[in-house]
């Protein structure tokens, strides 16, 4: 059996302020910090060790990386970024207020920008102040302007099948530090989820998620490290992002 440990980033100035943020490099808040340490202590109360780690190009997740393994003792291990494990690319909605755009589009659109499978937003414009030029990105053969949930699918299994499995195999314990959608995307193609089934699926800000795998990494299960209370109140929380009231 293969265990693995995916987590999402503590909470983010933008995700306080209800902002979309894509690929737009914004910090933590102190509650982001936080959480990030309670994740490291909770790790390491149930034993969790790690011989690699792996988390993307945005300092919110790499943040909440670092403060875990701080907690864990662990900062010697190897930290690999990968810019696939990045959050999705918002397009033209970055920097723009999820309530203020559900008054003026309708909550339904909103929700379709936010969680729909297929449905990118509109394409970052040229002159939109979050148009980063960034070195970071320069090695891609084209300039990301917008994704949606499949696109990032589509790089993140691709990251999975190239780093994780091998890693697996040769008995690294491994935990993934990224985004909402990257790990939504690992968990559609972990679970098997459809396309429909993904859209429902919210993952809650620097919380533990286990998973357990056979021999041909398929899943035997999944579960949450932490209050179970808490957790439901973090998800509901982030549903609500995209509504009126």
């Amino acid at each position: 059996m293969y265990k693995i440990v995916l987590i999402r980033h503590g909470e983010s100035e933008w995700n306080k302020k209800g902002l979309f943020t894509g690929w737009v490099d914004v910090n933590l808040t102190p509650l982001g910090v936080k959480q990030a340490k309670e994740a490291g202590r909770c790790l390491k109360s149930n034993d969790f060790v790690f011989d690699i780690s792996y988390t993307s190009y945005l300092k919110r997740a790499i943040k909440t990386l670092n403060v875990i393994l701080e907690e864990m003792d662990l900062m010697w291990i190897p930290v690999i970024k990968d810019w696939r494990l990045n959050e999705r690319h918002y397009g033209n909605l970055q920097g723009l207020n999820k309530k203020e755009m559900a008054k003026k589009f309708g909550e339904e659109q909103v929700l379709l920008w936010r969680r729909s499978y297929e449905t990118p937003p509109p394409k970052i414009e040229e002159d939109n102040p979050y148009n980063l030029k960034d070195d970071r990105y320069s090695f891609l053969k084209k300039p990301v302007l917008s994704e949606c949930l499949k696109d990032v699918n589509k790089r993140a299994v691709l990251f999975w099948k190239e780093f994780i499995i091998p890693d697996l195999k040769s008995g690294k314990k491994i935990i993934i530090a990224a985004s909402g959608n990257s790990l939504r995307s690992i968990k559609k193609y972990l679970d098997n989820l459809t396309d429909a089934e993904i859209i429902k699926i919210d993952i809650p800000y620097a919380t533990p998620m286990v998973y357990e795998l056979d021999k041909n990494f398929k899943v035997i299960k999944w579960y949450y490290l932490g209050d179970k209370k808490k957790i439901k109140a973090t998800i509901d929380s982030i549903k609500n992002q995209g509504k009126i009231k």
